[in-house]
């Protein structure tokens, strides 16, 4: 039975994008052409090697912003907003996951590598920020980002988040390795769901996933 091992859990900490939305939405398809044209514009790179460069970032840094800031003293502020600024009017409501996520007993926190300006924007369109009591961005975690260990400290330090009796919820399967090492339980959201030591459960569908949690 999935929920008993949920039983000892009060505060559920869920990733924002391709987690609380389906992958098919394709936000990043959206704005990785913004994070391309940043780097094109910080590099002089032509468009093929700025768009990899963006990658190579985001594996080296955690982020793609990470890395700007570490080789190339970007304002980050100034990234946030424009990658950021992306038409999400085909998202849609979802009152199943509202309610699933409603009725979790605890807390129920948001914790993102993207703005909080952006995490209120999907929250909104997916008709769940009532659902949750908190949302991190980026800014809260001092501009660190998943899967870094200080990102995590410094979110859940401000969140009084107690690892051993909390869950995290990611579809970035590195980002719940720190999460399993502190103690949480973790859950992969993914259409293919990885097996492997650092993950507990895998779902490809988190409502379905949340009413069995709840059972």
């Amino acid at each position: 039975m999935v929920a008993q091992h949920f039983e000892h859990i009060d505060t559920w900490v869920f990733d924002l994008d391709n987690t609380l939305y389906h992958p098919s939405a394709d936000l990043f398809g959206l704005m990785d052409p913004k994070f391309a044209a940043y780097v094109m514009r910080v590099t002089g790179f032509d468009a093929a090697r700025a768009a990899q460069l963006a990658i190579d970032y985001w594996h080296s840094h955690g982020s793609t912003m990470a890395g700007l800031m570490e080789e190339h003293n970007v304002d980050p502020h100034h990234f946030l907003a424009e990658v950021h600024d992306i038409d999400i009017s085909h998202l849609t409501t979802d009152p199943a996951l509202a309610e699933a996520i409603g009725t979790l007993p605890g807390r129920k926190i948001v914790y993102t590598n993207g703005s909080n300006h952006h995490a209120a924007r999907v929250l909104n369109a997916r008709g769940l920020t009532h659902a949750f009591d908190a949302v991190f961005g980026i800014e809260e975690a001092a501009l660190t980002p998943k899967p870094h260990a200080q990102s995590f400290a410094t979110v859940f330090g401000r969140a009084g988040v107690t690892p051993t009796t909390a869950a995290m919820f990611e579809d970035e399967a590195r980002n719940l390795v720190v999460p399993h090492d502190l103690g949480m339980r973790t859950v992969h959201v993914h259409e293919t769901p990885l097996d492997a030591a650092h993950v507990h459960h895998g779902t490809d569908n988190l409502t379905a996933f949340l009413s069995q949690v709840l059972r």
